[in-house]
């Protein structure tokens, strides 16, 4: 009886930690595609003053990853190259 408790708390233990390791990359992945999407209206906003900046996939995960700092970068790379 012992042996089936331990074998039942085991096989829980392995479900939480193979569960642990598949949801870690979806919640890194979410994560960067929730900021690209923030970066992508940041620079939409703006892009409403006049800036001229385009939003791309590159420059919506650059401002997304790196947040206000990425916007500045993202501009300029704009003016500067």
């Amino acid at each position: 009886m012992l042996e089936l408790i331990v074998a039942f708390a085991v096989g829980i233990i392995v479900l939480a930690l193979i569960a642990k390791v598949i949801t870690l990359p979806l919640q890194v992945v979410w994560k960067l595609i929730t900021n690209s999407i923030a970066g992508a209206i940041i620079l939409w906003v703006v892009n409403l003053f006049g800036a001229g900046v385009e939003i791309s996939i590159l420059n919506a995960l650059i401002a997304g990853i790196f947040g206000v700092p990425g916007v500045i970068v993202v501009l300029l790379m704009k003016y500067l190259g």
